[in-house]
């Protein structure tokens, strides 16, 4: 299991391109790494992840996220056998009328 320092330094940081990776900390910035990594990393950074911060820890936090893009919520549900209508971007996307059909 990596500590702390090792699992920031670890990923890419061109995920946090709007903040200073170097200043990241796994437990405070805990939202915003699981977040990313699981939209924009890869096999590799999300089992690193999954080692570090637990199945329970990720799906709590994923589920309070307001948006994740439709292929990442249908493989986080589908990895974590967690319902769609568990996350919150899934209901609130649901609650949303598109203006017209397409």
């Amino acid at each position: 299991m990596k500590t702390q320092p090792d699992i920031v330094k670890s990923l890419n940081p061109t995920y946090f391109w709007d903040v200073n990776a170097g200043n990241l900390d796994a437990q405070k910035s805990k939202r915003l790494i699981i977040e990313r990594v699981f939209s924009l990393g890869n096999l590799e950074e999300i089992r690193m992840l999954i080692d570090f911060y637990g199945e329970k820890q990720i799906v709590d936090t994923l589920c309070k996220v307001n948006y994740l893009d439709p292929k990442t919520l249908n493989f986080v549900s589908k990895l974590f056998k967690t319902p769609l209508e568990k996350f919150k971007c899934y209901t609130k996307a649901q609650l949303t009328q598109p203006l017209w059909n397409s």
